[in-house]
């Protein structure tokens, strides 16, 4: 895998401290923030490599590895352990030599101090994990559709199911970086970030929704037509409806996340709009009704 120069993403010094790499982040995830850049596909890439940046520098743990290992820094803890595995065989191999007197031993103590290329290059190491994120709208994670991400460079096809949660990761298999001396590949997590649509409130499997009556309707009751995510249904509504009444249509809300045909439910509320620019004439019905 290619290296990536976090501090050259985020536009700051390799000794930048905490407070600056934070100001920088923000500056920058701002600025190419998918939802102001809708139509970028070069933004869109680089809020992915800002965010996967920041995610490193601004841990002073992985911070530390990356300043040390550079790419392969998730690999930091193997690499000690290799290191901590060749000093205790070269220890054993001093004492083999002490004590064997043979030319087998002497080569062997050689080899544990200085190290064997051969053998060096058969350690194995599973490639580093790679982290995305994916803004959906309310539309988008209702039903089952494709999408092509952009990560490190390399486009990939994923399957985002109907019913997504809001901060739900998904794990890809074997689309992380590739392993060292054929290891195996790292994974792949994305993150999706779902936003409630203008009309509609989401919690959980269930919709939230407000409704607009006119008082003739709320009072008279009558038959109206409002929207769902899944289309158009006339709704009966009971005469002298009030205001914040609240009714449930079951299974008219959000899927359940690989659960198919199954749906949370929708809950409207009404809300009554009081007539405006009333005539003289409607002006003194009002006040006819309010007198009986």
């Amino acid at each position: 895998m290619a290296f990536i120069d976090y501090y050259k993403t985020l536009g700051v010094d390799k000794n930048a401290k905490p407070e600056e790499i934070k100001s920088a982040y923000r500056k920058l995830a701002r600025k190419f923030h998918p939802d102001l850049n809708a139509d970028n596909k070069d933004a869109k890439k680089k809020f992915q490599e800002i965010n996967e940046a920041n995610e490193v520098l601004s841990d002073p743990g992985k911070r530390q590895k990356y300043d040390e290992y550079g790419s392969d820094w998730q690999h930091a803890e193997q690499y000690e352990k290799s290191r901590q595995s060749n000093r205790q065989s070269a220890n054993r191999s001093e004492y083999t030599y002490a004590d064997s007197g043979n030319e087998g031993g002497f080569s062997d103590f050689f080899e544990s101090m200085f190290g064997n290329s051969n053998r060096n290059r058969q350690v194995k190491f599973r490639g580093q994990d790679y982290n995305a994120e994916v803004q959906l709208n309310l539309v988008d994670a209702y039903k089952t559709h494709s999408q092509t991400l952009t990560v490190n460079a390399k486009n990939i096809r994923i399957t985002v199911p109907a019913g997504i949660e809001n901060g739900q990761v998904i794990r890809i298999s074997g689309y992380g970086a590739p392993g060292i001396n054929g290891g195996p590949s790292g994974d792949l997590y994305i993150k999706f970030l779902i936003s409630n649509d203008q009309k509609f409130r989401r919690s959980g499997n269930d919709l939230y929704t407000t409704v607009d009556l006119n008082l003739y309707t709320a009072v008279l009751g009558g038959e109206i037509t409002v929207d769902t995510l899944d289309g158009k249904v006339k709704l009966r509504v009971k005469p002298e409806t009030q205001i914040g009444e609240k009714i449930k249509l079951k299974g008219k809300g959000f899927p359940i996340y690989k659960k198919d045909g199954q749906f949370g439910d929708l809950y409207i509320t009404y809300s009554v709009k009081i007539p405006t620019n009333l005539t003289e004439n409607q002006k003194a019905l009002f006040v006819e009704l309010a007198k009986s």
